[in-house]
């Protein structure tokens, strides 16, 4: 039987609505929409290249409980509610994953709160030994 474990970051918004920030999967770690909410604080900043960051920062630290990092992730998903703000973020990005080069796609769209600008979720398989 394959290890099936949830990953919680300490997010109000996972208990409130019922999800994990991370699912491992056997091999597989499956990231959920992540924002740029600072989880320990609740704050969120109006720039959305720092959303990015903080996202990133988010995701880094489930990849990392999932004992793997961005160099194991082969999907992302950028969800952005302004297509313009998508360019400004694409130096935070490529310095997360422009050596990994995973399976990409941008898709705009309303977010679940009008201060979020962008959500960032990740597919990663860890290598097992």
């Amino acid at each position: 039987m394959t290890e099936r474990r949830s990953i919680l970051s300490g997010s109000t918004f996972e208990e409130q609505i019922g999800y994990a920030r991370a699912v491992v999967d056997g091999a597989w770690v499956h990231v959920s929409g992540t924002t740029g909410f600072d989880y320990t604080t609740m704050t969120i900043s109006d720039n959305v290249v720092e959303q990015a960051e903080q996202c990133l920062r988010n995701i880094e630290a489930a990849l990392t409980e999932a004992e793997c990092t961005f160099a194991d992730v082969v999907r992302v998903r950028y969800l952005l509610s302004d297509r313009a703000d998508f360019e400004p973020c694409w130096p935070v990005l490529r310095h997360a994953f422009g050596e990994v080069r995973p399976a990409a796609t941008m898709l705009m769209c309303g977010l679940a709160d009008s201060r979020m600008k962008i959500e960032i979720e990740v597919y990663a398989r860890r290598i097992t030994t």
